[in-house]
């Protein structure tokens, strides 16, 4: 005589399959989609007079619907971008086509020169957004490299690697990040 089979009920199987899939597909593909990591400064009052800013301390970077960057007038290069924000930030030879600084005494350096330099950063409205990442990689990677070059040699470690928060505050005062971004428009180009 045959034996009956035995059925098993797969309906609950089913169900925590596909509750596992959809943990599996929920956990693993999901993007953290990271912005341009910078704080923007607060409202300026509207009874506030805007200060004389030198032509000396403006750093004009310009990139028109082509990709083109020009600097301060000049055809340049994405590759050489954060070495010249890096020169005229700066300003190691206290050239007078670069920014001036100001000696200031800040808590845990002492007295050390602060740019009054500020880049001032205009796109195309057919910029790519490729481009435009680009450059603001470069010019915050100029920030960083000054900032790392300082606190290593105050601190001895990088800035990043700092744990203590009045010396990131004091490295972040010497070397501000001085960057303006205006809205875009039609600049042209080639």
């Amino acid at each position: 005589m045959a034996r009956p089979s035995v059925e098993i009920n797969s309906g609950s199987m089913a169900d925590i399959s596909f509750l596992l899939l959809t943990f599996f597909l929920l956990t693993s593909s999901i993007d953290t989609d990271l912005g341009i990591l910078r704080k923007l400064p607060p409202p300026v009052p509207p009874d506030t007079d805007v200060p004389e800013i030198n032509k000396r301390n403006v750093l004009n970077v310009l990139v028109n619907k082509y990709d083109q960057l020009m600097v301060s007038g000049k055809p340049t290069d994405i590759n050489s971008l954060k070495q010249v924000a890096k020169d005229f930030l700066s300003n190691p030879t206290n050239s007078p086509d670069l920014s001036e600084s100001k000696i200031i005494d800040i808590p845990n350096l002492g007295k050390v020169p602060v740019t009054k330099g500020i880049i001032s950063l205009k796109n195309d409205r057919g910029t790519s957004y490729e481009m435009y990442i680009k450059v603001q990689d470069e010019l915050t990677a100029a920030v960083n490299e000054l900032r790392d070059q300082l606190s290593k040699e105050k601190f001895g470690v990088p800035f990043a690697k700092l744990t203590n928060v009045d010396y990131s505050d004091a490295i972040s005062t010497a070397v501000p990040v001085a960057i303006s971004e205006a809205e875009p428009e039609n600049i042209g180009g080639k």
